[in-house]
């Protein structure tokens, strides 16, 4: 890992900085955001049309090579939108596009690239237009998404459920299954017996991550100065 050669008080100024950005760029264009958001280079994060609602405890990461993208494209009113809960985990990359209905609960984690689409955009016979019905997709609590998968129009995924990497989801998946392939069939039962420790109950104290990371990292940049950042930049060292 690249040594951090920041002071604590520079980064600390850093942070301010990303959610003053999330504050006045990326919320307004949200329906609503809950508490706690955690929002990495939110200026690679692109957000069109609406309802988006996304909940407490957020895990949002942007990247410039991989943008993600939270669309809502429809005409109509009253519609769901994109729904997102509670400590949810979206990677660079994730484009989720809506016509409808798209709800993610709860601890669910979404990796690199994935897609999901409640519509197919096109008429099958008539191409010039959209179809006219879009069917909504449900990922219920704790759903693992893997790198690249795409998730269908209609699907419902159950809770704990995983989706292996490079999956073509086209019809339900039940609850506490591994699936994979393209499309999708279930590979693996997970053990009921076994417990189950998703993302809200590892970070459910907030106030406590928060005091752990700081602690952390005045510990990880002690020692720091400006003049050490700056030469750093201007001078790096190979293996820093």
């Amino acid at each position: 890992m690249i040594k951090d050669y920041r002071p604590y008080y520079i980064k600390c100024a850093w942070y301010r900085l990303l959610k003053l950005y999330v504050r006045h760029k990326l919320a307004p264009q949200l329906t609503s955001i809950g508490r706690h958001s955690f929002i990495v280079k939110p200026w690679h994060i692109e957000i069109f049309g609406g309802p988006v609602r996304i909940g407490n405890h957020i895990t949002l990461l942007g990247c410039s090579d991989k943008k993600t993208r939270l669309t809502v494209w429809s005409d109509q009113d009253n519609i769901n939108g994109i729904r997102i809960g509670d400590h949810v985990l979206i990677a660079p990359g994730v484009r989720i596009s809506a016509a409808s209905s798209i709800s993610i609960a709860d601890s669910c984690m979404l990796a690199s690239h994935v897609y999901i689409t409640d519509s197919d955009w096109h008429g099958i016979y008539d191409r010039s237009l959209p179809p006219e019905v879009a069917s909504p997709v449900t990922l219920e609590e704790n759903v693992w998404v893997g790198d690249s998968a795409i998730v269908c129009k209609g699907v419902t995924i159950g809770k704990n459920s995983i989706v292996g990497a490079g999956s073509v989801v086209t019809s339900d998946i039940p609850a506490n299954v591994i699936a994979a392939g393209n499309p999708a069939k279930i590979v693996k039962q997970l053990d009921p017996d076994k417990p189950m420790i998703t993302r809200k109950d590892r970070f459910a104290d907030a106030d406590k991550m928060t005091r752990d990371l700081e602690f952390a990292e005045k510990k990880g940049l002690q020692g720091n100065t400006i003049f050490g950042w700056a030469r750093s930049l201007v001078f790096p060292e190979k293996n820093q």
